[in-house]
């Protein structure tokens, strides 16, 4: 299959923010661990979110120092989570993810 980068980056922005929203991977070591994905990509994903106006914002932990916490979505701009919710297989064929 010959995917563009620009699919393949649309679909791991898209792939990433609902992993987020539905709890699955809310951190970059969960994401990592997941996706497979280097830590850096993971990292970088989440900080492109801003640029389809995916609003997606870490929440310290209760008591917990340094980076201990979780990225939530606040908002999903022009984005609709039920298409990926239906679309997740095919998302994760595209980009090579278990």
């Amino acid at each position: 299959m010959d995917v563009s980068k620009t699919k393949t980056s649309f679909y791991r922005r898209l792939y990433v923010a609902w992993l987020i929203d539905s709890q699955q991977a809310s951190s970059v070591p969960a994401l990592t661990e997941v996706t497979g994905m280097p830590r850096r990509t993971a990292q970088d994903t989440i900080a492109a979110l801003a640029d389809l106006d995916i609003v997606c914002e870490f929440e310290q932990g209760d008591g917990a120092r340094q980076n201990a916490g979780c990225y939530r979505i606040r908002d999903w701009g022009a984005v609709q989570p039920q298409w990926i919710e239906a679309n997740v297989a095919i998302i994760r064929a595209v980009l090579g993810y278990p």
